[in-house]
């Protein structure tokens, strides 16, 4: 126990250098915990040995994993229903031209310039065509536009793009058998009776200091994990779908919201960010660069392209629509499940999938970063702190309330 322990220790480390240079730097956390994963693997690696950070440990893949669900779930859960009833055109619209412009796009250039065969050139358009529900999240969560229509419509449209590549990924690449039927049906019956089931458990059992609530979610949350994962899916796509059909009921109990935020947050979100960051390989990058800037520029040009006049046409103003441009644009999960799955079935190599993966942790970093910097719509986050101190004053408590600089903290 005394490695794993100091193992923990080095990643929680290395998670607080990164939140401290994101308050330094202005950034989102999620940001520079990807940044500061890809150089101590690179610094360790070279110092030590790559070994030593154990990126591939189990309990650090579960802890990984876990926070890629929770943080998943907790997305979803921020869906107001009335919002998503108004504005499920625009979202519906933004989500799937978000995943078909980058698809045909990358796809095509694997094929045509790269010289990539027809399979791999197919993989890579759905590696590409992700947006990150996780970044997206953390991002809107920092900053506070997760209590406002705008979030609530970009994160729906984020759902929206992820679907359509886990349908894409099935379709192309995993054929349709009885465990997929046996899958969806579970999550049909999950979308049905959990909302009816949820608010009266908790009436009945919770409140108590044993945190029943959470244990039921995390329950919840891990079974249909497991069904995603006997089905050959994700466990993060059920997540984001329990998230939504409780949107109503867990989403509106602020107590409990922020408990699992401070869980998540605190301790699994760190995991699943430096990691990421981990499995970026700076000497192939730097040694074979073409392959990862021609994806990366693909995919953010093809974005840009075809959601930037899709958010015109809905009458987003120009700083607006930028800033859900460069959103949409970020890839992680989904992306790197994809090359995964990609490598895993010998359908791309190994320098394939390192163009890829490379491809989609920069997509995470870059657009943000410029979203950030250069198009964020600070006059949305007037409101926020009107709501933040209403929901303080209600529930008896001092919330921290953001600024058009620093942003609101979970």
């Amino acid at each position: 126990m005394t490695a794993i322990y100091a193992v923990a220790a080095l990643w929680l480390g290395l998670a607080l250098l990164a939140t401290l240079l994101s308050i330094w730097l202005r950034v989102a956390t999620a940001l520079s915990e990807i940044v500061v994963g890809t150089i101590a693997q690179l610094i360790i690696g070279a110092l030590i040995g790559s070994a030593v950070l154990g990126a591939d440990e189990t309990w650090i893949k579960f802890l990984s994993g876990t926070g890629a669900i929770v943080l998943t779930f907790l997305a979803g859960a921020e869906l107001d229903p009335v919002v998503f009833r108004r504005k499920w055109k625009e979202a519906t619209v933004i989500g799937l031209i978000s995943f078909f412009a980058p698809f045909l796009g990358c796809a095509a250039i694997a094929r045509w310039v790269l010289g990539w065969d027809s399979d791999a050139s197919w993989l890579a358009g759905i590696a590409m065509s992700t947006t990150s529900v996780a970044v997206v999240y953390a991002v809107m969560l920092e900053f506070g536009f997760n209590r406002t229509d705008y979030g609530k419509t970009v994160l729906a449209a984020c759902f929206i793009t992820d679907l359509a590549t886990v349908v894409a990924l099935g379709l192309v690449f995993a054929p349709f058998t009885l465990k997929t039927a046996g899958f969806v049906g579970s999550m049909v019956v999950a979308a049905f009776l959990l909302p009816w089931l949820t608010p009266r458990f908790f009436k009945r059992y919770g409140g108590r200091p044993s945190e029943l609530e959470a244990k039921y979610l995390l329950l919840t949350l891990f079974g249909m994990g497991a069904l995603a994962g006997w089905a050959d899916s994700e466990a993060v796509l059920p997540a984001y779908l329990i998230g939504m059909v409780l949107a109503g009921t867990v989403g509106k109990d602020h107590a409990l919201i922020r408990r699992l935020r401070t869980l998540t947050f605190g301790l699994l979100t760190p995991f699943y960010f430096l990691r990421a960051g981990a499995f970026v390989s700076v000497p192939a990058l730097i040694a074979a660069p073409g392959a990862f800037l021609i994806l990366l520029v693909v995919k953010i040009g093809t974005k840009i392209a075809g959601v930037y006049p899709t958010t015109k046409a809905f009458g987003s103003p120009t700083k607006e629509g930028m800033y859900t441009t460069l959103l949409m644009s970020t890839g992680l999960t989904f992306g790197t499940i994809s090359s995964l799955f990609g490598l895993s079935h010998k359908i791309i190599d190994q320098a394939q999938y390192s163009s890829l993966v490379a491809a989609v942790i920069a997509s995470a970093v870059v657009p943000t970063v410029i979203a950030n910097a250069f198009f964020m719509p600070r006059h949305l986050l007037k409101d926020v702190a009107g709501t933040a101190a209403q929901i303080a004053e209600h529930e008896g408590v001092t919330a921290p309330i953001g600024n058009a600089k620093g942003g609101a903290q979970p």
